[in-house]
């Protein structure tokens, strides 16, 4: 199907505002999948917060070199991109559990950031735990000085409880 000049000025746009906003673009080779397959894919996207679109190579290159990135070399043959606006580990670990098992569906590789990243480390990258988990981590982390520090001070007050207490249990067998 052609497209008019008007229309993919249009596209070259909307890749555009996409690529300013995402924090991570990852390309995947879609030869084998159906219209399903790509629907449940876009939705499992959605949930990691990002979006998935089917691109023209020609005019998604002329979005990179427009937006300061370097030009996707990958970007041979059907292309379907992610843009993670929110979570890049969870996109990257969606496009490595889609491509994992097919001889076709590949990751080509992506960008993170504005820097040109391979398809092994997109896997390297879908590898790190999400987001909500890393911030419970770091949570964690935080939080613990703090709690060991409420134990120490709260700890000769208990002890004193435990000597009074024992020394009154043990006053009335006395008596």
């Amino acid at each position: 199907m052609a497209f008019t000049k008007k229309q993919k000025g249009d596209m070259t746009t909307h890749y555009e505002e996409w690529l300013q906003k995402s924090q991570a673009v990852y390309v995947l080779n879609y030869v084998a999948m159906n219209m399903k397959a790509i629907d449940e894919f876009r939705s499992k996207a959605r949930e990691a917060g990002a979006e998935v679109h089917l691109v023209k190579n020609t005019l998604f290159n002329r979005a990179l070199k427009a937006q300061g990135f370097p030009e996707g070399k990958f970007l041979e043959g059907t292309s379907l991109v992610g843009f993670a606006f929110t979570d890049a580990a969870a996109l990257a670990k969606t496009f490595t559990e889609a491509a994992k098992g097919s001889e076709t569906v590949k990751v080509k590789g992506g960008f993170l950031g504005k820097e040109f990243i391979s398809d092994k480390q997109v896997k390297a990258l879908a590898d790190l735990p999400s987001l909500p988990v890393m911030r419970a981590t770091l949570l964690g982390v935080l939080n613990a000085p703090a709690s060991k520090l409420v134990r120490t001070l709260a700890e000769p007050a208990r002890s004193l409880a435990a000597v009074v207490k024992a020394h009154s249990e043990k006053a009335p067998t006395a008596a």
